[in-house]
């Protein structure tokens, strides 16, 4: 809602007083006002629009970082041991088999938290417990604090409270001492970082114009790849430590990168107006302009140039529930958000789950770690170049298809005679989910209005993070049988992008503002 409705108290917004006024009345958005001020783009805004996604490094590490500290090391048969089961085609599962005295881990037991607490054979559940509880963390969390940075905390703030809890959390998880204790404090860490995305993401956007959104956004897809790739790096100089260090090593920065953002980033403008704190808002879009134009920009000149701003639409100003209570009440927009959200929950489990489970695959973890990695950055720069060209059904569909397939020949085609070929089919289906997933959140922009679009985005990404909490799961049961991990994701992928036939398609449609213009389009396609 918004904090101060009267035009005397508030020169940017006048309200008109009868119902054919206000429909006749010329109106100019808060976005059409920033974009008078902030539609040049500056170093300013670029500099704070890269402070702010940076995040994404924090996030991405945290995110993937139990891909080596949650690994089950490499072993080997102790050459006293006279057992018929030590041979070099042993698999994992027959240490398990063992006495104690047979074998030894090939690196020191503290590299990872299997090894050092024994949990080799503590089945699926135990072993993959620490991931899921991440990303449960990471479902909760997004429940509980989606609203906060909408009402009186504010974008930064919640991005720098976020990003705080979130290392703290993964500083703390250095001291862990047992698979209980860690899991925990993964479900914390997840529980801090499920705004960290959205508001990097948010905040960056509302201090550009309209023409330089797009771009600013890939900032963070950027420095999220940049995080993901930070990760090998730092394992593989780490390789024989302890994985506490991993923990410390991005916790720490991400810890000063908080304080440095709370500092030094500015507070959203279109924040600071709908708060009613219109000189922090000057001064934010004095900070951010052209420097060529700051020095013209009072309280004066702002407002003056707005005095015939007409009323700002209300259903902006709706929170996740609200929107979630009127999405339910309509059967067209119930089916369209549980249709996005099943694929994006089928995507999910691809994205996540490859990067947890390419150490499963009988090739280097560090050089195929990187090469996802890498892979992130070509599925960004295809979205951003072909966006415009690309209908948004049939190209969701065709690459969740094709990543689907890939993840079934990963199951296929084994042997080490074909790691080229594993390798090839590995990176192919994570490329094809990262830009299916990019695809799916611009579709399910399109297919909402505006009223109730960031809601129906916000939980498209709670299902792909669902999505995010099963697949440790089967990754740690595809150990034994890696259909259970990478058969499961083919399927899942296929099965689950094919309920996309059902929605229309949007490219090069007109974006609706109201539920009740979308709900004409609707009935106007059946008709």
């Amino acid at each position: 809602m918004l904090m101060d409705q009267h035009p005397e108290k508030n020169p940017l917004l006048i309200l008109p007083t009868t119902n054919d006024e206000r429909k006749n009345r010329t109106k100019r958005s808060l976005d059409d006002t920033i974009e008078v001020w902030l539609g040049r783009f500056s170093w300013a805004q670029f500099l704070q629009a890269t402070l702010a996604n940076f995040a994404w490094v924090f996030d991405a590490q945290q995110t993937f970082v139990t891909v080596f500290t949650d690994l089950v090391p490499t072993w080997h048969c102790n050459s006293t041991s006279s057992s018929p089961l030590c041979s070099p085609a042993a698999d994992n599962n027959v240490i398990c088999e063992l006495p104690e005295e047979a074998w030894a881990w090939d690196a020191p037991p503290q590299t990872s938290v299997v090894s050092e607490w024994g949990l080799q054979c503590a089945g699926a559940v135990i072993t993959g417990l620490p991931a899921t509880s991440y990303f449960v963390g990471c479902l909760v969390g997004g429940l509980a604090l989606s609203t906060l940075a909408d009402a009186s905390i504010g974008r930064k703030k919640m991005l720098a409270f976020s990003c705080f809890l979130m290392n703290v959390a993964a500083v703390v998880t250095a001291a862990a001492t047992n698979v209980w204790v860690y899991s925990s404090l993964r479900f914390l860490t997840g529980f801090a970082r499920a705004t960290i995305g959205t508001c990097a993401l948010v905040l960056s956007t509302e201090i550009v114009g309209r023409r330089w959104r797009g771009q600013v956004g890939i900032i963070g897809f950027v420095c999220f790849t940049l995080g993901f790739l930070s990760l090998p790096a730092m394992a593989y100089f780490n390789a024989g430590s302890s994985w506490r260090y991993l923990y410390l090593f991005t916790g720490i920065p991400g810890i000063i990168y908080s304080v440095i953002v709370y500092l030094v980033a500015r507070e959203s403008p279109r924040w600071l107006y709908l708060r009613g704190l219109t000189q922090d808002f000057v001064e934010t879009i004095k900070t951010m302009a052209p420097p060529e134009t700051r020095s013209s920009i009072t309280r004066t000149t702002i407002f003056s140039d707005n005095q015939d701003q007409g009323l700002i639409d209300l259903d902006e100003q709706m929170d996740l529930y609200s929107a979630l209570k009127l999405l339910i009440n309509k059967g067209w927009a119930l089916r369209r958000l549980l249709t996005v959200m099943w694929v994006a929950l089928g995507i999910g489990l691809v994205y996540y789950g490859i990067p947890l489970g390419v150490g499963e695959m009988p090739f280097n973890l560090y050089l195929s770690t990187t090469l996802n990695a890498v892979s992130e950055l070509p599925a960004s720069l295809v979205t951003l170049l072909l966006i415009d060209k690309l209908r948004r059904r049939s190209t969701v569909v065709g690459l969740g298809v094709l990543s689907g397939v890939c993840n079934l020949g990963c199951v296929v085609f084994v042997g080490e005679e074909l790691k080229a070929v594993q390798i090839g089919l590995e990176i192919v289906a994570f490329f094809t989910a990262c830009t299916a997933f990019n695809i799916l959140l611009i579709y399910t922009l399109e297919l909402f209005p505006t009223c109730v679009r960031n809601s129906a985005v916000a939980m498209a990404r709670q299902a792909m993070v669902v999505g995010g909490a099963i697949s440790p799961l089967l990754v740690a049961l595809g150990r034994g049988n890696r259909f259970y991990s990478y058969g499961v994701f083919g399927l899942a992928s296929v099965l689950c992008c094919l309920f996309l036939v059902s929605l229309p398609e949007t490219l090069g449609g007109d974006l609706c503002d109201t539920i009740d213009e979308e709900e004409s389009k609707e009935n106007g396609n059946r008709v």
